[in-house]
């Protein structure tokens, strides 16, 4: 177990699990809960056994099927319900007979909310906390409580908010979780409140929203002021604006405050985890995300890269490794020579200087007429080899393509294309039919060369985007296509522009087979 002096509790499977459009089988959370575990986290939510079926379910597969190194599983649910004795309640129940080591308690903190959500007095609500924790207590389980509503409870009447910390601890609570349920709230007053429980002597953990952008800082404001068990969420995930992002709590309290919370090496893994993690819930993962984002150690500026040539850190705030993440250079209209040098270092080239010049222009001059390369890594691959070589230089020529769209009868709308392309000395001519223009021409031209080339048949495109320019309008506006493409070694992205949308796309399409030939080792001729 890791160490109980300071808790790391995750709460993506239960809390996470109400963002919209998340929606998580019982193999989904044990899947999450591994990974997890493998990040090093103390203390993982499973869930609300006894309200919720599927987390009844997750809470009896567990059981058998989690064998957690590093976190033990904790139950959430409410203390017993008004006028019934704990040992009565079949929700608490539940939480007996779930096999958790750990019980968290929702309880009400802010008195407007005891009166009239509960519907019940303020010392009645007292005697529910101090019966249920107790009686779980003397069950055998650890126990902690979720101080609900408690900033705003402060606000409203800090003695009562106060008085629940200390019936909670008084009854057996191990920690207080204090919770700003709404997220309204910005660090320095946090810190104060959370100065203010401390001063009870019960153990104060925090649970932050991010509905004013401040979750993290919330809670890193919130452990300077003296809590010492952190939840929150993998990714941010959570309902309105999400929870605090637990992988950047845990990586700016271990890098930027020297605190010990999970292995370097678990640390290190924190991308992968993140990664996989959004894998599991469907959900796209954000690029922009500190630390384990795609976009977290990207640059783009020409001024950053002239810097960053000289010494990486000096636009870095931390070495991305610490976190399993990597250093990326944008090519872009921003980029100078630093930054295409180091692109193409990156990609396994040396430039000279006459070289690289020439490859800024010639990107600063394709980007001024719609072409990105910030997103089709595979298009400026080729961009570069060409400048290295001193021409264009492809697997196969281009004689000729049609595309014919048919609405039939039936009302079906198919597509049929046909490429006549020079391969290897031989003139080749193939037709293939798609839902779409784009589908037919891209198998179409993969018929003309699989026998040439039979590594193509493990190609494919996964993923088509459009988008019109703008400056532009109509029929005539000038299209920008991204295609991506993959293999069994990863995919790639190529990119093509053009007033005419067929035309934008052939060009994506053609590079991206160039670039799926130079992966399977074929050089061009």
């Amino acid at each position: 177990m890791a160490d109980d002096r300071f808790h790391v509790y995750d709460t993506t499977l239960r809390d996470g699990a109400q963002q919209e459009g998340l929606n998580l089988s019982v193999a989904d959370k044990i899947a999450v809960a591994r990974h997890l575990d493998s990040l090093g986290v103390g203390f993982i939510e499973g869930g609300w056994p006894g309200a919720n079926p599927k987390d009844t379910e997750f809470f009896r597969r567990a059981q058998t099927e989690l064998d957690l190194k590093h976190a033990q599983l904790a139950a959430f649910g409410a203390t017993r319900r008004a006028g019934v004795k704990a040992a009565d309640d079949p929700l608490v129940a539940a939480l007996r007979d779930s096999g958790a080591p750990v019980v968290t308690l929702v309880a009400k903190s802010h008195d407007r909310h005891v009166e009239l959500a509960l519907r019940t007095t303020l010392e009645e609500n007292l005697a529910m906390i101090r019966d249920t924790v107790s009686h779980l207590r003397a069950e055998g389980q650890r126990v902690f409580l979720d101080a609900e509503h408690f900033f705003d409870g402060y606000k409203s009447n800090p003695a009562y908010a106060l008085e629940v910390l200390r019936t909670a601890a008084e009854a057996g609570a191990s920690v207080i979780a204090l919770c700003d349920t709404n997220g309204g709230m910005l660090p320095d007053e946090l810190a104060d409140v959370v100065h203010a429980a401390v001063q009870t002597s019960a153990r104060i953990g925090i649970h932050c929203h991010d509905d004013t952008g401040c979750a993290v800082a919330n809670t890193l404001a919130a452990v300077k002021a003296g809590a010492t068990h952190v939840q929150g969420c993998a990714n941010g995930y959570g309902e309105r604006s999400g929870n605090a992002n637990l992988f950047t709590v845990v990586a700016n309290l271990q890098l930027k405050r020297g605190f010990d919370l999970v292995p370097a090496e678990a640390l290190r893994d924190m991308t992968r985890i993140a990664h996989a993690i959004t894998e599991v819930t469907n959900v796209t993962p954000n690029s922009h995300a500190p630390y384990v984002g795609a976009s977290a150690f990207a640059h783009k500026a020409g001024l950053h890269a002239s810097a960053i040539k000289v010494d990486p850190n000096l636009y870095q705030h931390i070495d991305p490794a610490e976190v399993g993440n990597d250093m990326r250079m944008l090519v872009s209209d921003m980029a100078g020579r630093a930054s295409v040098e180091l692109k193409g270092r990156e990609l396994g080239y040396d430039l000279t200087g006459d070289q690289s010049r020439e490859l800024v222009d010639r990107v600063k001059d394709l980007e001024s007429r719609g072409h990105t390369f910030e997103a089709a890594d595979a298009s400026f691959e080729l961009l570069l080899r060409d400048t290295l070589h001193g021409e264009r230089r492809r697997h196969f020529t281009v004689e000729s393509w049609r595309v014919i769209v048919e609405r039939r009868p039936t009302g079906e709308v198919v597509s049929e294309a046909t490429v006549k392309v020079h391969a290897k000395g031989e003139r080749i001519v193939a037709t293939g039919e798609g839902n779409g223009p784009v589908n037919a021409l891209d198998r179409a031209v993969r018929l003309a060369l699989e026998k040439l080339y039979p590594e193509l048949a493990t190609v494919e495109l996964i993923d088509f985007k459009v988008r019109i320019l703008e400056g532009t309008h109509g029929t005539d506006a000038v299209t920008r296509v991204l295609v991506t493409s993959s293999d069994p070694k990863g995919d790639w992205s190529t990119v093509g522009v053009d007033e005419n949308i067929i035309e934008a796309s052939w060009h994506a399409l053609e590079q991206a087979v160039t670039f799926g030939l130079l992966r399977a080792g074929y050089e061009p001729a």
